[in-house]
């Protein structure tokens, strides 16, 4: 019989279980542990849902949603694209890796966001899949962030927004140009 306390204790037990199956077990290979958090789900939707009938080409929602949502739909699907590098910090990527996928993420934005090209940029590049190749190659598998990856990744990310921020100001001041020039 299982009295309160003994039931607390074996409820603690169950949570801290469970607790370390969320949190990465090492006991799991690298792509179970990737699997485990939904990176290669969310890579999948982005960047392969759909494929053109009889052909292999794979596109997902990526371009799609780029394309009826033109600067929107791109910042959403580059969230969760940072989303995506976030979670890989987490098993140990040398720096110089993280700086890559952030590339990949910045290049699929702010190429990604032109009208039409952006579009069909989006079609073969597939930033997301690229940061799952790296994640898979370089990832340790008892790895552990420390810090300086972690300020590394949040200084990536304020030069992503600041690359946004002076994209759009450059839109802006263009648009202003133009229509200075015609209404004078």
């Amino acid at each position: 019989m299982i009295n309160r306390e003994n039931r607390n204790d074996y409820l603690y037990a169950t949570r801290e279980n469970s607790y370390e199956q969320l949190n990465l077990s090492s006991n799991l290979s690298i792509q179970e542990r990737i699997k485990s958090i939904g990176l290669d789900k969310i890579t999948f939707y982005l960047d392969q849902f759909f494929r053109i009938p009889g052909t292999n080409i794979r596109f997902g929602l990526d371009p799609i949603i780029g394309f009826f949502f033109p600067m929107a739909g791109d910042t959403v699907t580059t969230l969760m694209s940072i989303y995506i590098v976030l979670r890989s910090i987490q098993f140990g990527l040398p720096k110089i890796v993280i700086g890559r996928m952030m590339f990949n993420v910045a290049l699929d934005y702010l190429v990604g966001s032109i009208s039409i090209f952006g579009d069909l940029f989006d079609f073969g590049f597939k930033a997301n899949s690229k940061n799952l190749k790296l994640l898979e190659r370089f990832a340790k598998p008892d790895a552990r962030a420390n810090w300086t990856d972690w300020l590394w990744m949040f200084m990536l990310i304020g030069l992503l927004v600041s690359a946004i921020a002076f994209w759009l100001w450059f839109i802006f001041w263009l648009f202003q140009s133009v229509n200075n020039s015609l209404y004078g």
